[in-house]
């Protein structure tokens, strides 16, 4: 005789949640796809003025600027899921970029090089993720300090030394301007490591944790999910392709320096938030950031194109963050709202 076991049924709570994940997912699908249609009109404008712009060299470039501030964002928009940022990735991608350069100068194997760029990057995320959840620090305290920490550790180190492409390997230069086609293969690699971030957080039951832990910290804390260990994990993540950004960055410009990285934090959280990831945590994917990297750099890109001066380039990309702010704000009242209709209609 066999016996058959009925689920218990769910209760309000987890129905009204895994609503509202629907339903912020149609949201963070819907951004997505505004962006890419942002970004086909700028592109194809441009094309029709300019000819040469979308070139087989033209689209490489527009890539090969993507390709780094994308791997950066998709690290930053892992930690901002958790309500939390990362101001100190543009300091751990200068120093990472040094470390690689300085390997790679003297004539380290370039595999070597860029791990080792990788580790130190994770070797700070990792500090920092310790400081914020285990230490109970804010986050902008934390990561500010890293920031300042970071950059004098890097000046310190540098100096007014420089390495440019004649200490650096002619193989792993070329590797920066390399690929398949107009594919460059710094692009293949920022596409791999956005998958695999983007898979692992809507996959694993660890990744949607991250999402929880945003969405609401109480309620996360109250369902046993380990605050203090997915937070520390998204530090780690950030700080190790920060790591791997700065490796790549060598093998793109062939140059660095003191200063390398210097401000790049701001232009993050700005491709983060034109993504679709929200301040506020809980929404947003990383494909959404990687995305809005690739629409910043583009405009960096169009604008020289259609002859405009370049000190608009700021200006766009802060009009674009505060469209991007209030859009989620907006976005955020709806879905509340949307949310307090379906439980009246359900009871």
């Amino acid at each position: 005789m066999s016996t058959s076991t009925l689920a218990p049924p769910e209760g309000p709570a987890a129905v009204a949640g895994r609503a509202r994940r629907r339903l912020v997912d149609r949201v963070a699908e819907a951004r997505q796809s505004a962006i890419v249609a942002v970004l086909a009109l700028l592109l194809l404008a441009t094309e029709l003025d300019n000819h040469r712009f979308l070139s087989v060299q033209g689209i490489k470039d527009l890539l090969l600027d993507g390709a780094i501030l994308a791997l950066v964002s998709v690290g930053q928009a892992a930690v901002v899921i958790t309500r939390n940022v990362d101001l100190s990735v543009g300091s751990v991608l200068g120093i990472s970029a040094f470390a690689a350069g300085d390997l790679l100068a003297g004539g380290a194997n370039p595999v070597w090089a860029v791990a080792a760029a990788v580790l130190l990057g994770a070797g700070f995320g990792l500090l920092n993720g310790l400081l914020v959840s285990f230490g109970q620090v804010p986050a902008l305290v934390v990561t500010l300090g890293m920031l300042y920490v970071v950059r004098g550790l890097d000046s310190i180190w540098v100096g007014s030394r420089e390495i440019t492409s004649r200490n650096l390997p002619g193989g792993f230069v070329d590797f920066g301007h390399g690929g398949f086609g107009p594919i460059p293969y710094l692009a293949l690699i920022a596409l791999i490591a956005t998958a695999a971030v983007g898979y692992y957080l809507s996959r694993y039951r660890s990744g949607r944790e991250i999402y929880a832990i945003g969405s609401n910290v109480q309620a996360a804390s109250l369902a046993g999910i380990g605050l203090r260990k997915r937070i520390t994990a998204a530090y780690l993540f950030a700080g190790a392709l920060s790591g791997l950004a700065g490796a790549l960055y060598v093998a793109r410009f062939a140059y660095v320096s003191a200063t390398t990285g210097s401000g790049y934090e701001l232009t993050v959280i700005s491709a983060v938030v034109v993504g679709g990831v929200a301040m506020t945590g809980g929404v947003g994917t990383v494909y959404g950031a990687a995305l809005g990297a690739l629409l910043l750099t583009s405009i960096n890109s169009v604008l020289p194109a259609l002859n405009i001066s370049s000190v608009w380039v700021e200006a766009i990309d802060g009009f674009l963050l505060l469209v991007a702010i209030a859009a989620d704000r907006v976005t955020a009242l709806r879905v509340a709202d949307a949310l307090r209709k379906r439980s009246a209609r359900h009871g």
